[in-house]
């Protein structure tokens, strides 16, 4: 029986991508140098791949910056404000596209379904132009090709590719991408034809989208892009990639009847459905790549109910049509579990990061053609029963606290309206009151001493004082550029989750789990293993420290617990939900704590509450349900006078603005400038936002630095739909991935507009 991986990291285990990448953006090295980077990490994915035993090893899953952006660049459909004016699509307009640059704007990048992964959303309209302009899928077959490794082609599939995509800039809204499925499918016919031509005997072609909720009309597009298609097949085995969740009865019958397809990749992972529909009914003939070796996830692979699974759908579609496979591309998880020193051996064998999932995959396979190890398989057992039996995983009491949840709403008691009048008479705020969303760059400098802090090449109070230093720096930069609700900079935080983590009970760390996230970043999730609770105080000494340096209000940050939920490798023995509510009651403490200290301004970040909602519709409605109450819980029991922020950001949020609503916070900050301005559509509709919020009003994720007049703009817009007294004037994100050359002119731009509007208010 074959093995197949749907997909690689890119970043490289020791994140060789990410480095590169920003030695080349900051001009230290050649594009010759970040090509040659990319190239070794290419070979040296394959040979792995190869050596373990894969037969269907992946190749155009490597990327620059993100996989969709790869086929904007291979169907030439970029913006025009670009400048580009034909030819094989280069860096500058490559990364102009992703980033920005100098004098343009970044495209919008949100969320990849409901994953952390982030893509830059294509730009079309009626009149864009494709045109065959990046033979990356070629070239990298062909380099494959060289070594000895034969690799099938990954393509995003061309429906997929639309129903992704958003009308350009000054394009109605109305206007449909899936108009455009006959003008793109020429440029798929040529790659296909030159794939062929270059010795490919697969292509595979990801169509995620086929997993949501999609009209008749759109099922047809599918069908008729395939038919299309068919007579460029010929001579080539196609295989159609889902994942992420269960198709519908109806997702599936468009799937196995799609023209010139030769297999078909489910994910039985989080499809735990799919093999309902499979046993319904499957092609004859047809070849099902069975994902069942989790991609999301860092847990060892259950191999014994593997097993059971293959054996029911071999009996279905037969031995030789049966492949085992990655529920979808392991990029979601972390590398290999070999460069592993900080985690214990108990831990570490119920783990398996990407390079593990790839020999649970040829172990599988084995053990389906009569070759099981024994060994292997024992090992796999053993661990299964370690983790069962752990005393670690479980706390009683904490298991007790999160199931009495239940019965109530947890929201505090007086209206948002009435908590705005008297945190107003306490904080004494101006109209368009100006903050930041929490951390300020991390320097060079202030990595290291964490590093040797952590390391114990400093002492604690060396450590201390550096960070005071910092955060003394940052107070005193915000005061001078007078910014009104002030933050400390987060100085002393790796990041906004493994922070958490590292200081939680029923957490554990990698030393190099890194996961990519968008573009270079990376993000090394925490892995939650059992019951979580609080030791101590995490944050209040720090904050405490902040504010007795100012006598503007200081900001208390905190990440909320769906946000740490989702940013984490979740258990997968209990609900989710469950694992949340601990989270929450854990980060209730830390708040009233906070308040305890004197700080009135506290923020508590749900970043991924979007993130997290389910494919399904239907599954929806629980979702929010438990990710709002577990905010609610946090702060359920503050004072009035104490105000509770929350931060979103990436994702599309319009559809759940009833449920941000419901989160009952005092001030929201959320995304909108890369986003085209959508949030404020919302309003536009009649929706009634009561309480505070702040629409961000530039993008920090690229250098580009806003000007006042730019600013000016987008506050005057969402002046048009928001009421004077509840907007707050903010960036869209965390400014810890900025130079302090790109934050203080940004800030001081943003300051300037906002005092601009207050005068004018005034008069007016």
């Amino acid at each position: 029986m074959a093995s197949h991986v749907v997909g690689y990291p890119r970043m490289g285990p020791k994140r060789e991508l990410k480095f590169a990448l920003e030695s080349f953006w900051d001009g230290k090295s050649s594009a010759a140098d970040l090509e040659k980077v990319a190239a070794d990490l290419r070979s040296n994915i394959w040979k792995q791949m190869a050596g373990v035993g894969i037969k269907y090893i992946p190749s155009n899953t490597f990327s620059y910056y993100d996989q969709v952006l790869d086929t904007t660049a291979l169907l030439g459909a970029v913006p025009q404000r670009y400048g580009w004016i034909g030819g094989e699509i280069g860096f500058d307009t490559y990364f102009s596209m992703a980033r920005g640059n100098a004098t343009l704007p970044a495209m919008e990048m949100t969320k990849w379904f409901d994953t952390n992964y982030h893509f830059i959303v294509p730009e079309l309209g009626p009149e864009t132009a494709f045109k065959y302009s990046s033979h990356k899928a070629v070239s990298e077959y062909s380099e494959a090709k060289a070594l000895g490794i034969e690799t099938i082609p990954v393509i995003v599939g061309p429906v997929s590719y639309l129903l992704l995509s958003k009308p350009g800039k000054g394009v109605p809204k109305s206007f449909s991408p899936l108009s455009l499925l006959a003008r793109i499918l020429p440029v798929y016919k040529q790659v296909i034809a030159e794939l062929k031509a270059a010795g490919a005997s697969w292509v595979q072609f990801d169509e995620p989208t086929l997993i949501k909720d999609l009209e008749s009309h759109e099922y047809a597009v599918f069908t008729k892009a395939y038919a299309e298609l068919e007579s460029s097949f010929a001579g080539l085995n196609v295989l159609v990639e889902t994942y992420f969740a269960d198709l519908t009865p109806a997702a599936y019958k468009t799937l196995t009847t799609l023209k010139g397809v030769s297999g078909y990749g489910l994910d039985m992972v989080r499809g735990s459905k799919t093999i309902d529909l499979i046993k319904s009914g499957f092609p004859a003939g047809k070849y099902l790549f069975a994902g069942v070796v989790d991609g999301r996830n860092i847990w060892a692979n259950d191999l014994t109910a593997s097993v059971t699974t293959l054996s029911v759908l071999q009996d279905i579609v037969g031995k030789d049509k049966l492949v085992v496979s990655t529920s979808c591309s392991l990029m979601h998880t972390a590398v290999d579990l070999i460069n592993e020193t900080k985690l214990d051996d108990e831990i570490k064998s119920w783990l398996a990061f990407a390079a593990q999932k790839i020999v649970e995959l040829n172990a599988l396979a084995k053990a389906m053609i009569g070759q099981k190890d024994e060994r292997f398989f024992k090992a796999n057992v053993a661990a299964f029963t370690s983790r069962k039996s752990s005393p670690r995983v479980t706390n009683p009491a904490v298991q007790q606290a999160a199931a009495s949840l239940r019965g109530s709403e947890h929201r505090r008691v007086t209206d948002v309206s009435a908590r705005l009048d008297a945190q107003q008479t306490k904080l004494n705020l101006p109209i368009l009151p100006t903050t930041t969303i929490g951390s300020f760059p991390q320097t060079v400098e202030l990595r290291r001493a964490r590093r040797e802090y952590k390391a114990k090449k400093i002492t604690e109070d060396a450590y201390i004082a550096a960070m005071r230093e910092e955060i003394s720096k940052v107070v005193k930069l915000q005061e001078e550029l007078d910014i009104d609700v002030l933050v400390h900079g987060e100085p002393e935080r790796n990041d906004m989750v493994e922070y958490f983590g590292e200081q939680l009970s029923g957490f554990a760390f990698s030393a190099n789990g890194w996961v990519q996230s968008y573009g270079s970043r990376c993000v090394k999730p925490p892995i939650i293993y059992g019951d979580v609770s609080r030791p101590k105080p995490m944050t209040v000494f720090w904050s405490s420290m902040a504010q007795s340096m100012t006598a503007r209000p200081m900001k208390g940050m905190l990440t909320g617990p769906v946000t740490i939920l989702n940013w984490s490798f979740v258990r997968n023995d209990q609900p989710r939900f469950q694992t949340c509510y601990q989270i929450a009651l854990a980060m209730k403490k830390e708040v009233e704590d906070l308040e305890a200290a004197g700080i009135n301004v506290i923020q508590i970040d749900e970043a991924a509450l979007r993130e997290g909602c389910p494919l399904r519709k239907s599954e929806v409605p629980f979702y929010l349900d438990w990710a709002v109450h577990s905010f609610r819980i946090t702060n359920c029991g503050v004072k009035d006078t104490t105000q509770i922020h929350t931060h979103m950001c990436y994702s599309n949020f319009n559809d759940i603005i009833h449920s941000i609503i419901n989160m009952d916070a005092d001030v929201i900050t959320i995304e909108n400038s890369r986003s085209d301005e959508k949030l404020l559509s919302v309003f536009r509709e009649g929706v009634k936002y009561g309480a505070g919020i702040g629409p961000g009003v530039y993008d920090i994720h690229s250098p580009r630095i806003p000007t006042t007049e730019e600013i000016y703009d987008r506050i005057t817009k969402m002046l048009a739909v928001l009421e004077t007294n509840i907007l707050w004037v903010n960036p869209d994100c965390g400014l810890k991935t900025r130079k302090y050359t790109e934050v203080k002119p940004a800030l001081t731009n943003m300051v300037s507009a906002a005092k601009k509007l207050r005068i004018e208010l005034a008069i007016a």
